[in-house]
């Protein structure tokens, strides 16, 4: 043999084998076979090598392109097929115990999250005791509903912590125990089936809702109509501020919302301060009111935010009325400012609300209010505040308007006599 000859015949040898579409597709039917023998994890994993090595392949390939715009091209074909490969692949793995345990955690996280009603607890409560009966038929371990404490969605949990536990220590093969995990999927299948169908609070109308939690007891007949509003009048002669709060959160209506809030205006109570302040911070003015009737100084910064407010009159007024009412003595200088305000409404309810808080610091900016302003009513106002606020000094200054030109003025006046 000729030199020549045998440096051809290296190069040759040495030359690696060409990659083409029909042979990636020979390698790719292969694959199929070997996957549809599969038995084991084992043979799994090899066959998810094979798919990689072939996927690297094609990513490396220059394969050719389409012929023309109706043929499809060569190497998204197979790109396509290598993703459906893959799906099969992840069709024949399993089952394994994680995904009992993840279907439990599934079933544990809905009991916790939602709102049952008391039927709904009773259905949860046989769905999961006929959970843990399966579970103990295949997997031959001793547990069963917990007993400990006294509230039914705590109970259920941890019994469903306690099956999740039981699952991970049985230390199931997905290869050797995979009729038991299919068992046991098939439980877990049948689990979250009884939790979908117990009872959610949700479930029930609003009138369900109300008579579970007892708002038409009161009603022995029905004077006014809607039933809700005789209802909410007797909740209010009976002082029963809860259930006026459950009114008007559960009540989808502008009427009885209405009432309601008008309602609470009346009776002032604490125990609506947190639900008020939550509307205060969204700007509602009837909030606002209810606010100042309950007295708290628990929402003053709040309302002090709103006291600069001057695109919204009706807002200004409502949270000057209320600090008024709270007695605020923070209140005190904001709301002087306010005297001197563009809106004479503004500056008469400033007048008034400074008269209700009582601070004698008010005294000096009241008493220029009533000899200065245009407004005989912001006067009016600013005389009602100094008799309020009632020092020698702020009488002695409303005193000296006895024969004042406006009447309201001169009433306010007559008081000191």
């Amino acid at each position: 043999m000729s030199d020549e000859d045998a440096t051809a015949g290296d190069e040759s040898d040495g030359k690696s084998e060409e990659i083409t579409v029909e042979s990636l597709r020979e390698r790719l039917e292969a694959i199929e076979d070997r996957l549809e023998a599969a038995e084991t994890e084992a043979d799994l994993d090899e066959v998810e090598n094979e798919i990689d090595d072939l996927q690297s392949d094609v990513d490396a390939a220059d394969l050719p392109e389409a012929d023309d715009e109706d043929e499809d091209d060569p190497a998204e074909e197979l790109e396509s097929d290598i993703e459906a490969l893959e799906s099969d692949l992840e069709d024949e793995r399993g089952p394994y115990a994680e995904d009992v345990v993840s279907e439990i955690d599934d079933a544990k996280e809905q009991i916790t999250e939602t709102r049952w009603t008391e039927q709904g607890e009773a259905e949860l409560i046989d769905t999961v005791d006929s959970f843990v009966d399966d579970l103990v038929d295949i997997l031959q371990v001793d547990i069963g509903l917990t007993n400990d404490g006294e509230d039914v969605i705590e109970r259920l949990t941890a019994t469903l912590e306690d099956a999740g536990a039981a699952v991970e220590k049985a230390d199931l093969d997905p290869d050797d125990d995979g009729e038991t995990i299919a068992a046991l999927l098939e439980a877990t299948e049948e689990l979250q089936s009884g939790v979908d169908a117990a009872q959610e609070w949700s479930d029930l109308s609003v009138r369900e809702q109300l008579e579970v939690q007892g708002y038409y007891d009161v009603l022995d007949h029905i004077k006014d109509y809607p039933p809700e509003w005789h209802a909410l009048k007797v909740h209010e002669k009976q002082g029963n501020v809860e259930m006026v709060l459950l009114a008007l959160e559960t009540f989808d209506s502008d009427f009885m919302e209405e009432h309601c809030l008008e309602a609470l205006e009346r009776m002032g109570p604490e125990a609506a301060l947190e639900p008020m302040l939550e509307r205060a911070g969204k700007r509602d003015k009837d909030a606002i009111s209810i606010l100042g009737k309950i007295g708290s100084d628990e929402p003053v910064d709040t309302l002090l935010d709103y006291v600069d407010a001057d695109s919204d009159p009706l807002l200004q007024k409502a949270t000057f009325k209320a600090l008024g009412e709270i007695g605020s003595d923070e209140a005190v200088q904001p709301l002087a400012n306010k005297l001197v305000a563009e809106n004479d409404e503004i500056r008469s309810q400033a007048a008034r609300s400074l008269g209700l808080i009582g601070d004698t610091r008010a005294i000096d900016p009241l008493v220029d209010v009533l000899a200065d302003d245009d407004e005989d009513a912001v006067r009016a106002s600013a005389a009602w505040a100094l008799n309020q606020i009632g020092t020698e000094d702020a009488l002695e200054a409303v005193g000296q308007y006895a024969d004042d030109r406006a009447y309201l003025v001169q009433a306010e006046a007559e008081k000191v006599a």
